[in-house]
């Protein structure tokens, strides 16, 4: 079964988006093709926004969803008279927050995501510049201005992990890889040595490190089954032995591998 969800919005659509797709997660077995449709300001929007949901309705097996985030009243009401089935975010849970809280919002567009706060916003880039700076164990002086030091067998997820705690916890996260020579030595690196309260391993079962790693360089040693299984195993004792925490990042999203980091390393968000 097909159907199409549009997330519309009068800012970036990020909140529609978000709060549209972990619904939508919920009814595995539709196939939805899903339109994300931002700054949609005006009037003239709306309507041309209108008219493309209703060709929309005409081709699909039922109603187009429509998740939208639109601060401006008379701008949501020329979407409400399309064919699809509007779930309104904002005025689902704005209105009665205003009647709990006993103040008014002030419906201030893209306000979620904005650089208004701005000291949290540079905190998040500074954060970012950090990660991408030290990714991949290319620069290790730094380190005792990390918040956290991922480390785990190239390909097994740290540079994404990284990238995700900085731009949504403006988190300092470093990443080093674990190479043969660390593997043959036996012994935390000595360069993190120091930083051992900071570390945290990912690990990966050896199906998807072989097949991540063909995608970047295949049949080749790098990427074959006893290269990845060799260094999983010594790894994984490398762990043990040094008592590092871990994870396995096998079956978990960029999202849950970062939450369940923080929540078993303690480590607090810097923003919100």
């Amino acid at each position: 079964m097909k159907r199409t969800a549009f997330f519309i919005s009068d800012g970036t659509g990020i909140t529609a988006q978000a709060l549209g797709q972990a619904l939508l997660a919920q009814f595995e077995t539709i196939d939805f093709e899903r339109i994300t449709l931002p700054y949609i300001d005006s009037v003239e929007k709306a309507q041309n926004v209108v008219a493309r949901i209703n060709r929309t309705a005409d081709t699909d097996e039922g109603s187009p969803i429509i998740f939208d985030t639109i601060v401006n009243s008379e701008i949501r009401s020329v979407i409400r008279t399309s064919q699809g089935y509007m779930i309104d975010i904002f005025g689902t849970f704005l209105e009665p927050l205003e009647m709990e809280l006993k103040h008014k919002s002030s419906y201030t567009v893209g306000k979620s995501h904005s650089i208004t706060g701005s000291e949290r916003y540079s905190e998040r880039i500074a954060a970012m510049n950090f990660a991408l700076e030290n990714d991949d164990g290319a620069r290790t002086r730094q380190y005792s201005d990390a918040d956290l030091i991922l480390v785990g067998v190239s390909r097994s997820g740290k540079t994404p992990t990284c990238i995700y705690l900085a731009l949504q916890c403006g988190l300092k996260a470093a990443n080093y890889p674990l190479t043969d020579d660390d593997i043959l030595d036996q012994k935390l690196p000595k360069v993190l040595q120091p930083y051992r309260d900071k570390i945290f391993g990912l690990t990966i079962d050896v199906d998807r490190l072989v097949a991540i790693r063909n995608e970047r360089k295949p049949n080749s040693r790098y990427a074959s089954v006893k290269q990845c299984m060799y260094e999983l195993q010594e790894v994984e004792l490398m762990y043990q032995r040094e008592r590092i925490p871990h994870i396995n990042s096998t079956h978990y999203s960029v999202e849950e591998i970062a939450t369940r980091i923080l929540m078993e390393t303690g480590i607090e968000r810097r923003v919100r």
